[in-house]
């Protein structure tokens, strides 16, 4: 589904965090957990005081959350009158997106980005100084549909409105479609509970050879117990994260989209030791037709550590840029000046704030 859209103009002198700071209605936090505690944290820097937290109505217990009771957003606007909304959870599921779309419709909203690995934010002052860099990266897509992905991107992220995010996305279908019709050998990094291979097998077939790696202890063993019920020889496990080198490191692990490797997240969770590796050494010599990248905020470094892989054997790549803010267009970037002779695309799935944000880069015949 797609609106069209251009990029913001440049350089830019207001967004979502000035009109956030200007608003003479009291501000209304919906959700709460690791999302509200870091909007809570990027509020008190622009000496913004939140007037109430509510939640849908069927998750309304009377508890409370940062000293605040949670109410319904009926009992916020009775008491507080109109609101200026913000969203602090994400979110793909349809019935709750409807429900978000309804908030969004009747109400003030907006849906602030905030990056899940890494510190910086997508803000005007961070727009202007790459601005250069995202010109680059929207001129190297491929097609007319990508670079409206990438304008509407963009937008939501300076601008917080959920109507770039419901405007622009693609089912799943039309991201296969890029990728090879025949997939022999796959490699899954950041193979969660194995639920990507399961989508792979679905769309392209059972391949003769998988490599999947998992850093989380927990999604490991999920991992793993999915090859045995299945009985799939030719998945091999790799209780590791993808590097930029074979080394030791930290994993900060949550179960969740907020784990990251060496403490990358902007989350602080549970923390274990975890062999680091590249691609190119598990793979070794097999060919290699497609890789799937989705390692919170590591991207960059599982592609370095697959080079060698990637100059021999011209796979299809599918790399999230979502975890930090430049992903969107840095990781673009590395791949239109590493891999000249590949075709950039950018898709995204329909979710809450922009994540599920993918570059896929498939070799020019």
């Amino acid at each position: 589904m797609y609106r069209k859209y251009d990029l913001p103009e440049y350089p830019l002198s207001h967004d979502m965090w000035d009109e956030i700071a200007e608003s003479k209605k009291p501000i209304a936090v919906y959700g709460m957990g690791n999302g509200a505690d870091k909007l809570f944290s990027r509020l008190e820097k622009y000496g913004v005081s939140v007037g109430a937290v509510f939640a849908s109505d069927g998750f309304v217990r009377g508890h409370s959350f940062r000293g605040y009771e949670v109410k319904t957003l009926a009992a916020v606007k009775e008491e507080l009158g109109d609101v200026l909304i913000l969203l602090s959870f994400a979110t793909s599921r349809s019935e709750v997106l409807d429900l978000i779309r309804k908030v969004d419709s009747e109400n003030d909203m907006l849906v602030p980005d905030m990056p899940v690995a890494g510190e910086e934010y997508f803000d005007k002052e961070f727009y202007n100084a790459h601005y250069s860099e995202i010109i680059a990266a929207y001129e190297s897509l491929a097609d007319e549909d990508s670079r409206n992905c990438f304008a509407a991107v963009i937008n939501y992220k300076l601008f917080g409105r959920a109507e770039y995010l419901f405007g622009c996305f693609s089912d799943t279908d039309s991201i296969y479609a890029l990728l090879p019709d025949t997939v022999k050998n796959y490699v899954d990094a950041g193979a969660y509970n194995g639920d990507t291979v399961r989508e792979l097998i679905r769309y392209k077939g059972l391949p003769d050879r998988i490599y999947a790696f998992e850093p989380d202890s927990r999604n490991f063993r999920k991992l793993s117990a999915y090859k045995e019920s299945e009985g799939l020889d030719c998945l091999s496990v790799f209780n590791a994260a993808v590097w930029s080198e074979d080394a030791d490191g930290v994993f900060v692990g949550s179960g969740n989209r907020n784990s990251s490797v060496n403490s990358t997240s902007s989350y602080k969770n549970r923390q274990e030791s975890i062999a680091l590796m590249k691609i190119d050494t598990a793979v070794a010599d097999s060919p290699v037709e497609y890789i799937k990248y989705d390692v919170e905020g590591a991207e960059l470094e599982a592609l370095i550590g697959t080079a060698r892989v990637i100059e021999r054997n011209k796979p299809a790549l599918l790399v999230s840029a979502y975890h930090r803010s430049e992903d969107v267009f840095k990781l673009v970037g590395y791949l239109k000046e590493k891999y000249p002779d590949y075709s950039l695309y950018m898709r995204r799935t329909l979710c809450l704030p922009a994540w599920e944000i993918a570059v896929i880069a498939v070799k020019r015949t």
